[in-house]
């Protein structure tokens, strides 16, 4: 079974608008639901793809009640801890005519010491019933971002491999805990690194010494250039695969539920990267967060090209 943690959840709603104005009234002509949080959003596509899983974070509400009802309704397991208030809505936005797209987040949950004990003793007795653990997103207010040291150390302790994306001092925190693999993005590598990154030869320099101080293989993702995967001993550049894109919102969330669906087989992370970019292209073909379909996942997975790069 794979585990996915996500403190701060969401259910993410995506307006598509022709054209948006400051001071007017701006009329969608569509809205779709869809799930949001990083470990909520890998649940998802791994419920797509058949793969077991738990989902476990905080929930609270009408909205919370929907997400879990999603949830279980593509097959995955779900366990949140119930508090007070309301799970947060994010709002998605994509534009006409190739606009592009942006995303309107809400803080989240409030969460109390005793909510975060009922969190740990959840996580603990499932980490002996896993094969594989997703961690990431951002942290709720009430709750510091050392947690996400101390669930990947757990994690890791007891034998299991952990994939890990979040970013500003959620990533330090979460590095700290040396993970299996983490994913940042070109910006959250160069803020984790303390210097600006403008090129793939950059980029790789960066994870080179990064993977050194924490031991994680790291998939940097570039944007339209794709990602770099730097792994123990070798090196990948992964090419955008060309497809039209409808929404990208969860994308990088279906590379995390490819590379733990492969770790939790015990196959490579060659293996994750093909499964987990395909995934990752496959809900760029859709608009609601992070959905996708199995079909297109097999049938876009032969395209996904790891390229030897020596630096």
């Amino acid at each position: 079974m794979i585990l996915t943690v996500t403190l701060n959840p969401a259910v993410d709603r995506t307006y598509l608008i022709k054209d948006f104005a400051w001071n007017r009234t701006i009329r969608s002509g569509q809205a779709i639901l869809g799930m949001g949080g990083k470990g909520t959003d890998a649940s998802w596509v791994l419920g797509e793809l058949g793969y077991t899983n738990l989902a476990l974070g905080f929930a609270a509400g009408s909205t919370g009640r929907l997400m879990e009802k999603m949830l279980r309704g593509r097959g995955c397991r779900t366990d949140f801890v119930w508090v007070e208030g309301e799970t947060r809505t994010n709002i998605v936005i994509i534009g006409g005519e190739g606009q592009g797209q942006s995303t309107l987040t809400e803080p989240g949950l409030q969460i109390g010491a005793g909510d975060l004990d009922k969190f740990r003793r959840k996580f603990n007795a499932a980490l002996k019933k896993t094969s594989c653990v997703i961690i990431g997103g951002t942290v709720p207010p009430g709750v510091d971002v050392s947690i996400y040291t101390e669930l990947v150390e757990s994690a890791r302790e007891a034998g299991l491999p952990v994939v890990f994306d979040a970013s500003g001092p959620g990533l330090k925190a979460g590095m700290a805990g040396r993970p299996t693999v983490a994913k940042p993005n070109i910006d959250e590598i160069a803020e984790l690194y303390g210097r600006p990154i403008n090129s793939v030869e950059e980029a790789y320099k960066a994870g080179r010494e990064l993977q050194d101080r924490y031991g994680a293989a790291l998939v940097i993702t570039l944007g339209k250039d794709g990602a770099l995967a730097v792994l123990t001993g070798r090196a990948y550049t992964i090419p955008v695969l060309k497809i039209p894109v409808v929404s990208s919102a969860g994308a990088g969330d279906a590379v995390l539920a490819g590379l733990c669906a492969a770790l939790s087989e015990g196959k490579s992370i060659e293996d994750g990267l093909r499964l987990g970019f395909a995934a990752a292209a496959a809900v760029c073909l859709n608009t609601a967060t992070a959905d996708c379909r199995k079909a297109d996942v097999e049938r876009l997975q032969p395209q996904v090209e790891l390229i030897d790069y020596r630096g």
